[in-house]
C-alpha cells in the first residue's frame, strides 16, 4: 500500500526561499539606496547546428551575458541623475566628442541576495560594466510618483561566488 504523505513531511522544515526585496546593487559612484529594481545576471548561448545526412543535431556555441536592466529614484540630494550622467561622460563626452578608454568607464558591480537576517545568501561580481542605454523618465503634471531613472547595464562576464 502507497504511502500517504502529510504536508509537514512534504516541505523540509529549514526550506527559506530567496525572496526578491532582499538584495543590494553596489555600483561604485551610485548609492545603494536609490536602487529600486534590478536584475540577476542572465546568459544565452549560441547554437551551432550540426548537419549529418537526413537530421540535425545542435551544439552549444559561445555565451553572452545578457545586459541587466536596473531602475533608480532620483533623490535631490545627492542627484542619482548627476552621478549617472558623471559615469556616461567617462565613456562618451558629448561637448569635445571624445570617447573614454574602457579601463575608465567600466566598472565592477556587486549584487548581493540577502537572508532574513541580512547575512549574504548570494553574491555575484559582475565585470567590465558599463552604461549601454539610459533613460532619465517621464514627467507628469497628474502624478506625484519620484521620478526615476532606468539603465540598461552592459558588462563583460559575471561570477556567482556562493
Amino acid at each position: 500500500m502507497a504511502e500517504v504523505l502529510q504536508t509537514g513531511q512534504m516541505l523540509a522544515n529549514t526550506y527559506e526561499p530567496k525572496r526578491k526585496f532582499r538584495w543590494i546593487l553596489e555600483i561604485d559612484g551610485l548609492d545603494a539606496y536609490v536602487l529600486k529594481t534590478g536584475a540577476r545576471p542572465q546568459a544565452t548561448f549560441e547554437e551551432t547546428t550540426i548537419d549529418w545526412i537526413n537530421a540535425k543535431r545542435w551544439l552549444a556555441g559561445k555565451m553572452a551575458w545578457n545586459p541587466i536592466n536596473i531602475t533608480l529614484y532620483d533623490p535631490i540630494n545627492p542627484s542619482a541623475s548627476v552621478k549617472v550622467m558623471d559615469w556616461i561622460r567617462v565613456c562618451y563626452e558629448e561637448l569635445t566628442g571624445r570617447m573614454g578608454y574602457a579601463s575608465a568607464y567600466k566598472k565592477d558591480i556587486t549584487l548581493k541576495m540577502l537572508d532574513p537576517q541580512g547575512a549574504v545568501a548570494e553574491l555575484w561580481d559582475v565585470k567590465g560594466a558599463w552604461v549601454m542605454d539610459s533613460n532619465f523618465g517621464d514627467l507628469d503634471f497628474a502624478s506625484s510618483d519620484p521620478v526615476e531613472i532606468a539603465l540598461t547595464i552592459r558588462f563583460d562576464h559575471a561570477i556567482e561566488q556562493f
